[in-house]
Order: C-alpha cells, then structure tokens, then sequence
C-alpha cells in the first residue's frame, strides 16, 4: 500500500457545485398521471397493470414469464422456493454483493456457499466457483453487479448440469450477454425495482423464466400457494368462491399502483440506458488519466446496463485511502458509495462461518477499494464535468 497519504483536511482546489447525489430515480409527471388509473378503479393490488407490466417486461427482455413481486429479494426467496431449494442443499453465491443474495438462501433453510470473484468486473470468479460445487450443490446465483452480466457460459461449464442458474439480476434490466437479454440465461432471473435501479416502482422486483413448472409454481407461492391468482378469481364466473391452498406460500404480491409506475419506467428503459452509456464512455475517456483509478469493464459482446459506475481505487497509487478520497467528494458534494459488501466480512456471516477477511482476497479487494460516483438520469453535463474536476482536483 502507498504511503504516500494525505490527510482529508487538505486543501484541495475543489470547484464549487451544488450536489450531486449518487442516484436519483428519473420520475415525474408521467408516472403520477400513471397512478390515477387505479386509485381511480379501485384495483390498488396486483391487478391488470401489474399483468401489462409482465407481458411487456417478459418481451423486452425474451422470456416466457415475468411474474412482478414486491422486491428483488422476494423475488430470489420465490425462486429458489419454487426451485425446491430447503434444508441439506447448498447454494453458492458471489462473496461480494448485496447481502440480500446470500440471505435468501438461508430463508430457505440452505446453506449459503461463498465463491470469491475477479476484482476486475466485480463478478462471480468461475474457476472459484467450480472448486466449491460439492454433491448437495443444487444452485448457483450469479450476480450481474453494478449491471455487467456474468461470465454465463464459463459458469454453466463450472457446475452440473443439474444444478440451476438463478441470475441475480438486481442491477441488470436491459443488461445483455452475447446478445440473449439478462433474466433469460439461467433456469430463471430475478430483477429490481428499487430507487437506485435504472427503472424503479419504488420497491418491487420481477421474477423471469422460461421454464413453465417453476413458473406455474411461483405464480401461486407468491399469493399465499393459492391456486388462481386474485385477478383470474375476480375477473371469473365464481369470484364468491375463495381457491385452494395446496401449498405453504407468501405474500409477495405487487400492487397496480407500482405496475403502473412501472410500465412508464419500463418504456423508458432503452433511453435511460442509452444516456447511462454516453456519460460512462465520457468518464472513461475523462478520467483516463487518474493512474490511481480504474474504470469499470465493458462487456465485449454484450450490453452493459450501468446501473452504477464502480471505478477501483488503487491502493498502491492513491495519494490516500479510498474512505479518505470519499470524504473529500462528499465535502465537494459529490456523493459516492462502495460498490457494495464482502459478504463473508459481515458481523452474521463472519460469525456463522467463521472466514476471515483475507479468505476470499478478490471481494475483499473489491469491499475495501471499489467506489461508485453518480451516473443517473437527472444529472447534466455540468454535474458531470464537476464530479471529473473534483476526482482530478485529489491528485
């Protein structure tokens, strides 16, 4: 590590700015017409907006199935249910990523496998991968982090064939690999609506599949193991008659009110990536002259969906440390984050499986130097040229 630090009350020639978060959901006027519609009708739960929103979503990104839920990680929990995923399986999952990943598979009463991953596209690492498949090995989860998809073939050739491919596609809507859609790649896909997403319904996520059984299956886990959807039951010749209940289920319904919201987002979504990709190859070329930080990674035959821009602090080139370089944009104004966690470096996950920090060298890499800077839809040039100034102002 460099010693050549500096310390943060060093007065660097900031530029004077207003801020710029780090994400803004791109919503206005459209999304709250959007709302008048059901709040007009009556139908404020899953309903036919939510219906749309499915059709629409599965054919934009090519699959059979879109089935909305309330967020991203009910949507994993639902899959892997529907899956049968339970107690005495394993299920193995990136190091570095949302916890929520890791979580679900505990919901399920498995075990979460951790793999490390390449600190270079922040991605599960395949050949870590293969050495922890074992024979109660019955998933993996994928994580198209920060919105570059997987190495998808090099994991399918890591793993059994019988072992399913669940894609984390949290950062992912509108993300490509090899020209096949994220959320069409693996036994099935699961996305999110959350703010900092590049389409949002406020919290809500879709799960996607082309597989007709696991489908069928989580359609009714998802409205309590009912056996037809309240839509179908209302919009039916004996909506008096409540369904059968043949298996244990949840409630991970979305309302019409966010399907709503989401068809407006969902038809901006190529628009939004569009803008998200013209200031990523602009900070790029901008910032290519900072030997200390390194830019994320394009796919070469696929889409990069930008979620966020996670650049890579180098810690043997900085002038200081990565939470020290953070201080200093965030007394600019400029918002930045980690790219996300090492799970394994987690109080619940360091004290259930007893790994050290230094087990896993390419998350803890990526928890201890990743940082995002903004890129989102409401931001302007002027926003972007600030954020450049201030990263080239540090030295």
């Amino acid at each position: 590590m460099s010693t050549n630090r500096v310390a943060t009350d060093r007065p660097f020639a900031m530029p004077a700015h207003r801020p710029v978060q780090i994400s803004l959901p791109s919503t206005g006027e459209e999304e709250w017409q959007a709302v008048r519609a059901p709040l007009m009708n009556g139908w404020l739960t899953q309903g036919p907006k939510v219906a749309e929103f499915e059709r629409k979503f599965a054919n934009r990104h090519e699959v059979k199935h879109a089935l909305a839920v309330t967020s991203c990680t009910t949507g994993l929990h639902l899959a892997l249910a529907a899956l049968g995923i339970g107690p005495g399986d394993e299920v193995i999952v990136p190091a570095f990523t949302w916890v929520a990943t890791a979580n679900v598979v505990v919901y399920c009463g498995a075990t979460p496998v951790l793999a490390d991953v390449d600190p270079v596209t922040n991605n599960i690492c395949p050949r870590d991968l293969a050495k922890r498949v074992t024979s109660r090995t019955k998933a993996v989860i994928p994580v198209h982090l920060f919105g570059l998809c997987a190495n998808m073939d090099a994991i399918r050739h890591a793993v059994p064939g019988h072992v399913h491919i669940v894609e984390d596609c949290a950062c992912a809507a509108g993300a490509s690999y090899s020209g096949r859609p994220a959320g069409g790649l693996g036994t099935c896909g699961v996305f999110s609506f959350h703010p900092r997403k590049s389409i949002t319904t406020g919290e809500g996520g879709m799960l996607t599949t082309n597989n007709d059984r696991v489908a069928e299956i989580a359609n009714s886990l998802r409205n309590h193991g009912a056996s037809v959807s309240e839509e179908h039951r209302h919009r039916g010749p004996t909506p008096y008659l409540l369904p059968e209940f043949n298996l244990l289920g949840f409630n991970y319904r979305m309302t019409d009110l966010q399907g709503a919201v989401g068809l407006v987002q969902l038809a901006k979504l190529d628009r939004f990536i569009a803008e998200r990709d013209k200031w990523a190859r602009w900070y790029m070329k901008e910032l290519s002259d900072i030997p200390w930080l390194r830019m994320p990674q394009r796919p070469n035959d696929g889409g990069h969906a930008w979620q966020a821009f996670v650049t890579f602090v180098d810690p043997e080139k900085a002038p200081t440390t990565r939470n020290q370089i953070m201080e200093l944009l965030q007394s600019a104004g400029v918002a930045t984050r980690p790219g996300t966690h090492a799970v394994h470096m987690l109080g619940y996950y360091a004290k259930r499986n007893g790994h050290k920090p230094t087990d896993f060298p390419g998350a803890m890499a990526c928890d201890l130097n990743t940082m995002a800077i903004p890129l989102h839809n409401r931001m302007d040039e002027v926003d972007y040229r600030h954020v450049v100034a201030c990263l080239k102002a540090i030295g």
